[in-house]
């Protein structure tokens, strides 16, 4: 991978394709968009930027907490130094997070964003799942990086760790090892990051993007409850959602994910250029 210097830390990325460019902003599963950006739908229209946030895999590790504006200025700073003025932007869960920043602190630069099943644990459903995240904490501080990456994702994928943990492996190999390397930045840096981050009504109003709130049909409360919210506070909002998945939509289903991606960005680069439409939304 490539390296940009950007708020005095090196960030990993690559670049797949040509088009507009669209910027990915993962979770804890740092390579998780890989299988999306194989799917032709979007890899052979897009530009698909692909980096490592600061903290995982080879991007720089920076002490401390890495608050989400943080993640988001290092995201405005990427598309700088790439010299892209405005792009679409996707991110899952904490990445969407991200995302959400990014379109609040610079919407010039954003021209849509799609939110892979969002994570603000401001919401009822989010506190509870903090809560609920004790015994994964408690493997954490032990030492015990591999059982407590083992237990969040088999909590949060709705799945048991060895079905998670095969088709983390098949679609993506290797990336179990690195997330389990990554286990300092996700627990100790940026789960503290998300939970002190607040997203309610005037965040999501101040959102000026056409957005693309992407759902699981199998997911969890926390983000069925996100998904209700979205609908009713962002201005500019439509819906996708992709049956027989949970939280792992587009690892799960990425040939569905990136259907409905392509179909949400052309449909509103026809609405730019004039051409009428309505929000809308889907199942796939």
């Amino acid at each position: 991978m490539k390296r940009a210097k950007v708020n005095e830390v090196e960030l990993e990325y690559e670049l797949f394709g040509t088009g507009e460019p669209v910027l990915l902003i993962h979770s804890v599963l740092a390579d998780g968009f890989k299988p999306l950006m194989q799917e032709p739908p979007l890899s052979k229209r897009y530009q698909l930027i692909h980096y490592h946030r600061r903290g995982w895999v080879g991007s720089t590790k920076s002490p401390g907490p890495v608050s989400i504006a943080e993640h988001a200025a290092d995201a405005a700073a990427l598309l700088g130094h790439l010299g892209v003025s405005r792009a679409h932007i996707a991110g899952h869960s904490s990445g969407a997070a991200v995302g959400v920043q990014l379109a609040i602190e610079e919407p010039s630069m954003v021209k849509t964003l799609v939110l892979l099943e969002l994570s603000p644990l401001s919401l009822p459903h989010g506190q509870a799942f903090l809560q609920g995240a004790g015994p994964v904490l408690e493997a954490y501080g032990s030492g015990d990086h591999e059982g407590a990456f083992a237990a969040f994702m088999s909590a949060v994928s709705g799945m048991d760790w060895p079905t998670c943990r095969a088709l983390l492996d098949h679609r993506v190999p290797g990336m179990v090892e690195q997330s389990i390397k990554d286990a300092d930045t996700f627990f100790g840096v940026e789960l503290p990051s998300l939970a002190q981050w607040s997203f309610g009504q005037k965040q999501a109003q101040a959102i000026k993007a056409p957005v693309l709130s992407v759902l699981g049909s199998g997911t969890l409360p926390l983000w069925v409850e996100v998904a209700a919210f979205l609908r009713s506070n962002v201005p500019h909002v439509e819906e996708l959602k992709v049956d027989d998945v949970g939280h792992l939509l587009h690892i799960q289903r990425s040939d569905a994910i990136a259907k409905g991606v392509a179909r949400f960005l052309a449909k509103n680069a026809m609405i730019s250029r004039g051409v009428p439409d309505h929000n809308a939304s889907t199942t796939t």
